[in-house]
């Protein structure tokens, strides 16, 4: 059976809606940078067929010639995407057109930049598209409060004003910067899914006080 992300690290994938504070390990995803509203923004959709196309593409090498080192089976793990807004701690939902975004797909550990540059000039070459904004990045989040939101994106503040009292009741405080930023994990995907049926993990990194 195919190694699954979401059921194999469920502390990290499947949280509760009650906030609970983990630790985020260093792992490496397959990324794409761009800003405005993701709303009928053409750049953002752009970003997104390009992390599907390289990350089917690492997903379905062992068809191919190519063979990566310590290569298994693997279902592509979930879209994540990191937020922010210059001069801005946090989100402020109500100025989408100020977003900043990192859109991203975790990639295995077994994943070098090698094979990762095979993949982006392959996916190129075979969908006919320009992949070239892909780039391999290593995200280490490590102390993070995070929570199930259900609902809309539009809603996410409610989840956030409990991941925030949370942070409080504990002793912590946030922490971002322009290195920890807040970070959503889709688990829904939105042209199935009836809004308030959305799954959404919503994560914030924090500091002890």
């Amino acid at each position: 059976m195919a190694f699954d992300f979401k059921k194999e690290y469920k502390e990290l994938y499947q949280p509760k809606s009650t906030p609970r504070i983990v630790a985020v390990p260093e792992m490496n995803y397959l990324a794409v940078r761009g800003e405005g509203d993701p709303n009928g923004n053409g750049a953002y959709q752009q970003a997104i067929g390009v992390l599907y196309s390289v990350a089917y593409t690492l997903k379905m090498s062992y068809k191919t010639d190519y063979r990566i080192e310590g290569f298994f089976e693997y279902v592509v793990p979930p879209l994540e995407g990191f937020w922010w807004q210059d001069g801005v701690k946090g989100i402020d939902y109500g100025n989408k057109d100020a977003f900043r975004w990192i859109s991203v797909i975790r990639l295995p550990d077994f994943v070098t930049e090698k094979d990762f540059a095979w993949a982006v000039e392959t996916a190129a070459a075979k969908k006919g598209i320009d992949c070239s904004p892909a780039e391999f990045l290593t995200v280490d989040e490590g102390l993070c409060v995070q929570a199930m939101h259900v609902g809309p994106f539009d809603d996410e503040p409610a989840t956030v004003a409990l991941m925030d009292r949370h942070v409080q009741e504990n002793g912590y405080v946030n922490d971002f910067d322009e290195h920890r930023m807040h970070h959503e994990i889709y688990l829904s995907d939105p042209r199935r899914v009836a809004p308030e049926k959305l799954k959404t993990v919503v994560r914030h990194p924090i500091r002890k006080a």
